[in-house]
């Protein structure tokens, strides 16, 4: 239980001295690194590798460093606060293999299983002892465990072989678990050597969520089905995980002051060993190469035991070349759509009609015109338009509907700023940066967000006339939306800037404005003023997008457990759509076009295909280490990445991107035109049958050649393999150009697709 009262003067001095202890250390030029070890190189005078992990950290730092975390099984080695000179000195010890500075990674902040087609879930996945016994293990914010969607009604014991536990610390309790929640631990050790301690008014010490996002991200892949769900009304029915008879395991290594890679690597090695069948992470830091990736580095070990990784591609778009996580081993998610939406209207005083979007639930302005006034002509500040605080004058905004221009800024704050000014209402307008795209918010006043358009053409009406007024009227929850699914503009683009020739994302899934379970502990805006309380909520993000793919993927290991993460993700991936049924491809609400591969990857995820994809595309551990061949890792690099021997690539073999057995293609051609050849091997998993391809890509008018060879496999029963080449070739064109395509096998019952991208350089 969190305590509200006066502290004791002695409790207040304990306090200030551990403050100013860490403070010093995180003065003393000191970062944290990982550092990573050669297991078969610890000297036979050490009992134990912890022991000779602290020899090493002892040598070069005189005892100023101690080790923070141990890692043992998804990599080998250790962290600890460094100063660049003992990083130097720790580099040229033998056995060190690399030592990676800290990374801090971000959040990548119900009608979902009716729009994915799952509303008949157990005729598809029937109910079984195999569904209640897949884990989804989530790292992220921790978990808000009275939420009715870990409620485990209907659940037998726990599986046999769960390792997991229920780890006690502030406003927790190891009883929060049960046959649904089987596990709840957090990790904070990386965090506060960097930040300083936890501030208890701020967060729990604990696996409780605090924040939202975690609760949130673990009950859509796998949240037990809850009637009676909504949002202040909105968007009612009823809410169920994507695999709801799953059980979840949550892992809290986000904090308020952001998610630390040695706090990640430790939470994964444990969600491992833990016995978890996916690992879901709605989170982030930039790119780099994978052997300095700390999520790589974890997943690349999850995958080689069996482990399903689906991380959030990103929310930086709709720029080109933004997502991270792009590893192959990690299945790569962008975001789309669903069909549905809560419109809001904004009537003007010359009759102009705008169509926004709004969850705002509460007294509603009178239905008489309220006078409006754009918020750049009521602040005395450079910054007044994006209603920042402070910085509008109450004399001009008392009774009013302020336009405020979207950025900087959280887009509900600006609702309290001008709730706080005296304002009546807010109209939230997009600027180039965010043109028409639209995502709701539980504004604290009646407040909407419009489209650029809509939103320049309110800014010249309010600038203009001089007794400019508006009206706001909320329409709640409409389905059957089209079209959907569109491309959510801030959903990150490839370019895989790491390895152009693997594409990502893999897929797109719902993404935007989905409903969930969420914290007791802030309100739905997520600003701390904000004291309203919700048991649902509903927010937008790659952070969304994720856990769905993650609850995908735990039915299909549910239904088919003998399929590794390569043969889900292909599964996921030869059998997702990228044009609609009435034709045309999926649109891009950033461009109002038809989205790329870039964009979408493989199109969006299609579950009941999924489950009987036809052939898939298999990967083992081997494959993934030939093509880290491939793109000429150094021995102590590869050796990092995957603990195995620093001599693995041998002179005598050739080893090619193009090799990879992945369910897309990415090709690279030079400017001045040229060839590529790709292989790939199918395996069946569906009935005997032929099947046929087809193949074209074009960029613009100027076609690609594709040919593939040969152009018929033939299978004969399941787990029959077939190999077959594709070879590209195209005439040249400016470097930067994008051509795009598709490769599918036919067969009287199944459709194996596969999206083709190439590039010129």
């Amino acid at each position: 239980m969190r305590c509200h009262g006066w502290r004791s003067v002695a409790a207040i001095f304990a306090v200030a001295i551990v403050l100013a202890a860490a403070a010093a250390a995180r003065d003393d030029g000191r970062e944290t690194y990982v550092v990573h070890m050669s297991h078969s190189a610890k000297p036979t005078s050490f009992a134990a590798h912890g022991d000779w992990y602290a020899s090493s950290l002892q040598s070069v730092s005189g005892g100023a460093a101690s080790v923070i975390y141990t890692y043992d099984t998804l990599l080998h080695g250790y962290s600890a606060r460094l100063t660049r000179a003992e990083v130097r000195a720790l580099e040229a010890q033998p056995g060190v293999l690399l030592v990676n500075p800290e990374t801090r990674y971000e959040l990548h902040t119900t009608r979902t299983p009716e729009f994915l087609g799952l509303e008949r879930a157990d005729a598809m996945f029937p109910e079984s002892g195999t569904a209640s016994d897949v884990v989804v293990g989530v790292l992220d914010t921790g978990v808000w465990p009275e939420r009715a969607s870990y409620d485990d009604a209907g659940l037998g014991p726990v599986p046999a072989g769960w390792k997991g536990k229920c780890e006690t610390g502030s406003d927790f309790n190891a009883s929060a678990c049960n046959r649904k929640l089987i596990g709840a631990r957090f990790f904070l050790a990386g965090y506060e050597a960097s930040k300083g301690p936890v501030d208890p008014s701020k967060e729990s010490r604990s696996p409780r969520d605090n924040d939202g996002h975690g609760t949130h991200t673990s009950s859509t892949a796998a949240g037990s089905t809850v009637h009676g769900a909504d949002l202040l009304g909105y968007a009612p029915g009823t809410a169920r995980g994507m695999a709801p008879r799953a059980r979840v395991a949550t892992y809290k290594v986000c904090w308020v002051g952001g998610c630390f890679s040695s706090d990640i690597l430790k939470g994964m090695e444990v969600a491992v060993a833990d016995g978890v069948d996916v690992l879901s992470l709605s989170l982030g830091g930039g790119t780099s190469d994978y052997y300095r990736d700390s999520i790589a580095i974890g997943a690349y070990s999850a995958m080689e035991k069996g482990i399903f990784v689906s991380c959030s591609a990103g929310n930086a778009g709709p720029g080109a070349a933004s997502l991270t996580n792009g590893a192959p081993w990690i299945t790569t998610v962008g975001a789309g759509t669903l069909d549905r939406d809560f419109p809001a209207y904004v009537t003007l005083g010359n009759g102009n009609k705008y169509t926004g979007v709004s969850l705002y639930s509460g007294k509603q302005l009178p239905t008489t015109p309220v006078p409006f006034i754009y918020a750049g002509n009521a602040s005395n500040s450079s910054m007044g338009a994006l209603c920042m605080t402070g910085s509008l004058i109450p004399a001009k905004v008392a009774g009013k509907i302020v336009l405020c221009d979207r950025g900087t800024n959280a887009r509900v704050q600006k609702g309290f700023v001008v709730r706080d000014a005296g304002g009546a209402g807010m109209v939230l307008a997009n600027t180039a940066a965010n043109g028409e795209e639209l995502v709701a918010d539980a504004h604290i006043l009646p407040g909407a967000g419009v489209g650029e358009k809509a939103g320049n053409a309110m800014r010249t009406y309010a600038t203009s006339n001089p007794n400019p007024t508006a009206n706001l009227v909320f329409a709640g929850t409409k389905v059957g939306i089209q079209p959907s699914p569109v491309v959510a503009a801030f959903s990150s683009r490839g370019p895989n800037t790491v390895t152009p020739g693997i594409l990502k994302p893999d897929l797109i899934a719902p993404g935007v404005n989905i409903l969930a379970a969420w914290s007791g502990s802030v309100g739905p805006s997520g600003i701390a003023d904000d004291t309203r309380r919700t048991s649902f909520n509903i927010i937008s993000g790659t952070s969304m997008s994720c856990p769905h793919v993650s609850g995908l993927a735990a039915l299909l290991r549910s239904a088919h457990q003998d399929w590794s993460p390569a043969v889900i993700r292909s599964a996921l991936m030869t059998t997702a759509y990228a044009a609609y049924p009435s034709g045309g491809g999926l649109l891009d609400v950033a461009t109002s076009r038809p989205a790329t591969p870039l964009d979408v990857g493989a199109g969006h995820v299609d579950p009941s295909k999924a489950l009987d994809p036809g052939l898939v595309y298999d990967l083992t551990a081997a494959d993934y280490l030939d093509f880290l061949c491939a793109i000429d890792y150094e021995p102590s690099q590869i050796a990092a990445l995957t603990k195995h021997s620093t001599d693995r690539c041998s002179d005598k073999k050739t080893y090619s991107v193009a090799a990879l057995n992945y369910p897309s293609f990415s090709v690279t051609l030079p400017a001045a035109g040229g060839k590529e050849k790709h292989t790939r091997t199918v395996t069946n998993v569906g009935p005997p049958g032929t099947y046929k391809v087809t193949a074209s890509a074009a960029a613009g008018s100027t076609p690609i050649s594709v040919s593939v060879e040969p152009s018929t496999l033939t299978f004969s029963k399941a787990g029959e393999k077939k190999s077959y080449t594709v070879s590209f070739a195209a005439a040249g064109l400016p470097s930067g150009t994008n051509g795009f395509g598709r490769l599918v096998w036919s067969s009287d019952h199944h459709v194996v697709a596969s999206p083709i991208v190439a590039t010129w350089t």
